[in-house]
C-alpha cells in the first residue's frame, strides 16, 4: 500500500483561488493543481477560435539571465543564437543534449526594464522545469559573472488568445503594446503593476502573454476578464489548451519531443542554427542528424470516422506491418474529424499517404496531411 501522506503537495498557482471559486475541474499537471475545464473543453476552445480565452499558464518555468555574457552562455546551450536578439525581440529555441536529443523546447527574449536594465527571459515547460534547472547549473557554473534567477514562483503568466484579444488588450496597455508584431513583446506596465506582454501563445490565434508579479496576479486577471466580457472572452483550462496546440499543429513536450527525438525527426530543424563554425551544446550531433535523412518524422493525420487515436496507437501500412506511433490525437472541435500527430516511416510520411491507425483493436484508415490542421484567417488587407 502507498502512503499517500508521503506524495509531494501539489502547488498551486497565484490564480487558484480563482479557478476553485468558478467551478473549475481541477486536476494534476506538472507538479501543479490546475484547471483541466470549467465548462467543458469544446465549450473553451470554440470560445478561443470565435472569440477569446483566458488561460493560467502560471505552471511554465520562467528563467531570467543577466550580465555582460549572459547571451554568450545562452548561445552555448541553445539550439538558436540569441545573443543577436534585438531589445523585444522573442524566438522559438531548443537545448538538446550531447547525443542531439531534445531536452525542452523554450521561449527566450531579450527584454528591457523601464529603468535600462536588460535580461534574458526564457519559459521552459513545465513538466521540465527542474530538470532544466539542474542540466543549466553547472553549465552557468563558467560564467560566473551570469545571474540566473529563478523567477517562476515570484511571477504569474496568463495567455489571452482569440481573434478579439487584440481589442481586449488595448483596452489594458497604451498603444505600444497593441502595435507589436508577432514574437515582439515588451516591459510595462497594467493599472499601475510591473508587466511584460508578449504577442506570443500556443493556440493556433492571434494573442498576448502577460508575466506579472505573483501579488499582482489575480487584479491583473480579473481586469482581463473584464475587458474582454463584451468580447466574449471566456476562461480556458488546459483541456481546451491542448486541442487547441493540435489542432495548430504544435509539439508538446513528453509527446512528440523528448530526449530520444531530434530536432530533425521532429521537424524543427529551422529551430537549430548550424550554420559556420557555431558550437553549442549538441550541435556536433546535430550536424551529423542533419547530413542523412532520419529514419521517422513527425506528421499530421486525419482519420475516417469519429473516434479519435489516442497517443502510443500504432500506425500501419496497407500490408499490416506497424511504421509509426501515434504522440497526440484527439476529436478536433473546429473540423469536426479525428486528427492526431504521429511519427511514420518517411518512405510513407508524404501527403495523402493511406495508412491505418490501430484504435484499441479496430483498425480506422488515416491520410497523412501537412501541419498544421489548422490555420487562423488572415484579416482582409
Amino acid at each position: 500500500m502507498t502512503d499517500s501522506s508521503s506524495a509531494p503537495a501539489l502547488r498551486k498557482t497565484p490564480l487558484h483561488s480563482w479557478h476553485v471559486g468558478r467551478g473549475a475541474r481541477m486536476v494534476a499537471f506538472a507538479g501543479y493543481e490546475m484547471p483541466v475545464l470549467y465548462t467543458s473543453i469544446v465549450a473553451e476552445h470554440q470560445a478561443t477560435r470565435q472569440a477569446a480565452g483566458a488561460f493560467d499558464i502560471s505552471h511554465m518555468g520562467r528563467l531570467r539571465f543577466e550580465g555582460p555574457r549572459a547571451g554568450q552562455l545562452l548561445d552555448h546551450l541553445l539550439t538558436r543564437r540569441v545573443s543577436d536578439l534585438a531589445v523585444g525581440r522573442f524566438r522559438y529555441s531548443l537545448i538538446c543534449n550531447e547525443e542531439g536529443g531534445i531536452l525542452d523546447d523554450v521561449l527566450i527574449s531579450f527584454l528591457e526594464s523601464p529603468s535600462g536594465r536588460q535580461f534574458y527571459l526564457m519559459v521552459v515547460n513545465a513538466g521540465n522545469h527542474a530538470k532544466i534547472c539542474r542540466w543549466l547549473t553547472p553549465h552557468a557554473a563558467d560564467y560566473p559573472d551570469v545571474h540566473m534567477h529563478d523567477a517562476t514562483d515570484s511571477t504569474a503568466m496568463i495567455s489571452v488568445q482569440g481573434p478579439h484579444a487584440e481589442a481586449i488588450v488595448a483596452k489594458l496597455f497604451d498603444v505600444h503594446v497593441v502595435r507589436l508584431k508577432y514574437y515582439r513583446g515588451l516591459v510595462t506596465e497594467q493599472m499601475g503593476k510591473a508587466c511584460i506582454v508578449s504577442r506570443t501563445g500556443y493556440t493556433g490565434e492571434d494573442g498576448f502573454e502577460l508575466i506579472v508579479k505573483a501579488d499582482d496576479a489575480l487584479r491583473v486577471w480579473e481586469n482581463v476578464m473584464l475587458a474582454g466580457r463584451d468580447l466574449g472572452i471566456e476562461p480556458a483550462g488546459l483541456g481546451a489548451r491542448d486541442t487547441l496546440r493540435l489542432e495548430a499543429g504544435m509539439p508538446l513536450y513528453g509527446h512528440e519531443l523528448s530526449e530520444s527525438i531530434d530536432p530533425f525527426s521532429a521537424d524543427l530543424g529551422f529551430a537549430v542554427d548550424l550554420a559556420g563554425d557555431r558550437t553549442f551544446i549538441g550541435a556536433d550531433a546535430l550536424r551529423r542528424l542533419a547530413s542523412r535523412p532520419t529514419p521517422q518524422v513527425r506528421v499530421g493525420l486525419t482519420l475516417e470516422g469519429r473516434r479519435p487515436a489516442r497517443e502510443g496507437a500504432q500506425v500501419l501500412d496497407t500490408e499490416g506491418r506497424t511504421v509509426g506511433e501515434v504522440t497526440s490525437g484527439t476529436f478536433s472541435p473546429t473540423l469536426q474529424r479525428p486528427i492526431a500527430m504521429a511519427y511514420l516511416a518517411r518512405e510513407l510520411a508524404r501527403p495523402d499517404q493511406i495508412v491505418q491507425v490501430d484504435i484499441r483493436g479496430s483498425r480506422s484508415d488515416a491520410r497523412v496531411v501537412e501541419l498544421p490542421f489548422y490555420r487562423r484567417p488572415r484579416p482582409s488587407p
